[in-house]
């Protein structure tokens, strides 16, 4: 389809989106930014109108822009137009400022930074950040900035790091963690040091342990360990387990930077006792593989923190893969509720802000942070949450994107040639929960993610005396389903975990 739509003319692609069945629309759609025609882009340009258009497809307009795997100045474009200057409904305005983050960083990649459209899409997003007030809009820009992943935008996120209430503070870390080990800087490692020995102000748990992850992950100085070991000591239990069972992971995964340093300071008994890790909370943090080969490494890692009363403060599920040298994080889905504190009757750490009662879930996939989902904000919204729950999971991203598109012509010794097509599309359908029972005193969250993979490939030889094509065509199928449930009425808290996988077709 995709192949037909770039060699159709602008009329015939616009006469295809508008005369469609209204269910057919979301997959042309799809398909024409995939394309990335002269003609397909004209056409959605025309057809697309942000004033009118319902909510779903518009998404499903951004999702596919970020997706995309080698986008055009020309699509950056297109999504820069459809967002100047428009009264947008705030989850398109929100999708929108995170695909230009992502388009941007993509089109960098391609060492396209110097096209007027890139300098004009990342200018979007800093003067917005600059001309922002209200919290959430400014934690959309600087996701945006994560998505982008330029390193002269480093010292903003600093800025907002160290100097921002909660909300900002975890969002510009989380978008520094993003940043390869050569973008970790001295500067950079220097306010971490700060938020995470609270130098300046106090800081929530999360942030100071986003901090101390960056710290452990990115090239460590044997001091840095050893100063955020010897602060577990003075941490409540639940930081400390968290933070512990960290650097135990990091001694046990072969690829990480840091584990000949952790190895050596663990022969230290100063620092390798009973009194630093004998720490019982409930908190955990677990990273293994899911498979291995000689170029390809695919992990699956779970990190749970728990407030001292028991209650989940914040889960972190991460498919990653990693292969020669790089990271690329398939996807992670975050659940935090904040604010449990006071409905558990625990005391605030002094000095710290009172943070709203909120629960909410954010999520990446293939590098692409999407707009983050809130459940509930604030006590009354979560009564008419639970009173009214429909009970049905709330979609994070459902789409069809094109993975893989090469073509190539390969000459050989005869004087023949060959010509070579590979392409490689993705179904995905993702969804996930979030379920706070204030009487059970129960919470369950389960994440559903249903893929299919397509490869097709095809090898054309082709002259006068002789034809000859080889083509394989490429099916997959899986679906994954991780639930929690946490039961915190009675103590230890009981927890259940399960990942359950179905049987995977291969055709």
């Amino acid at each position: 389809f995709i192949q037909m739509l770039r060699s159709a003319k602008k009329r015939d692609v616009l006469q295809l989106l508008r005369r469609a069945p209204e269910e057919m629309r979301p997959f042309l759609v799809e398909a024409a930014v995939a394309a990335q025609s002269v003609a397909s882009l004209a056409a959605l340009s025309d057809f697309l109108d942000f004033s009118k258009e319902p909510k779903s497809l518009l998404e499903k307009f951004l999702h596919a822009a970020a997706f995309s795997l080698r986008p055009s100045g020309e699509l950056l474009h297109l999504v820069l137009d459809k967002l100047d200057g428009k009264q947008l409904v705030p989850e398109i305005w929100e999708t929108g400022i995170v695909a230009v983050g992502a388009l941007v960083g993509k089109l960098c990649q391609q060492k396209l930074c110097g096209l007027q459209v890139v300098e004009s899409g990342l200018e979007t997003i800093l003067r917005g950040l600059r001309g922002v007030k209200e919290e959430p809009e400014v934690v959309i820009y600087l996701l945006a900035l994560g998505n982008a992943m330029l390193p002269e935008t480093i010292p903003t996120l600093l800025d907002h790091a160290e100097d921002g209430p909660t909300a900002v503070t975890t969002a510009a870390t989380s978008a520094l963690q993003r940043f390869p080990a050569p973008h970790i800087s001295s500067k950079v490692k220097r306010v971490m040091r700060r938020i995470f020995h609270q130098k300046r102000k106090s800081y929530d748990k999360t942030c100071r342990l986003a901090a101390a992850e960056i710290l452990l992950d990115n090239h460590p100085s044997p001091m840095d360990i050893i100063n955020i070991l010897l602060a577990t000591s003075e941490m409540e239990t639940e930081m400390a387990t968290f933070l512990l069972l960290k650097v135990q992971n990091s001694l046990r995964d072969h690829h990480h930077l840091a584990r000949k340093i952790m190895k050596d300071i663990m022969g230290d008994p100063r620092i390798n006792n009973y009194h630093f890790f004998s720490k019982v909370g409930t908190s955990s943090s677990f990273s293994g593989p899911l498979t291995a080969t000689q170029d390809l490494l695919s992990t699956f890692g779970l990190d749970l923190l728990f407030l001292e009363g028991g209650f989940l403060r914040k889960s972190v599920s991460d498919f990653s893969l990693f292969s020669h040298g790089q990271r690329l994080r398939a996807a992670q889905v975050t659940f935090e509720a904040q604010g449990m504190e006071s409905m558990m009757g625990e005391n605030l750490v002094e000095g710290a802000e009172e943070p709203e009662l909120m629960a909410g879930m954010s999520a990446t996939f293939f590098d692409v942070q999407l707009r983050p989902i809130v459940f509930f904000q604030g006590y009354t919204d979560l009564m008419a949450k639970v009173l009214l729950s429909s009970g049905e999971p709330t979609s994070v991203v459902e789409g069809n994107l094109l993975l893989m598109d090469h073509h190539q012509i390969i000459p050989l010794q005869s004087g023949l040639q060959v010509i070579v097509k590979l392409q490689g599309g993705l179904g995905l359908d993702i969804s996930a929960d979030m379920d706070v029972s204030i009487w059970e005193q129960e919470l369950k969250t389960g994440i559903n993610a249903r893929g299919s993979l397509t490869m097709d490939f095809q090898a054309e030889l082709d002259s006068p005396f002789l034809q000859a094509t080889l083509r394989s065509q490429t099916e997959v199928e899986t679906s994954i389903h991780f639930d929690t449930m946490l039961r915190f009425s009675s103590s230890p808290v009981l927890m259940c975990l399960q990942l359950r996988e179905e049987q995977v077709p291969y055709r």
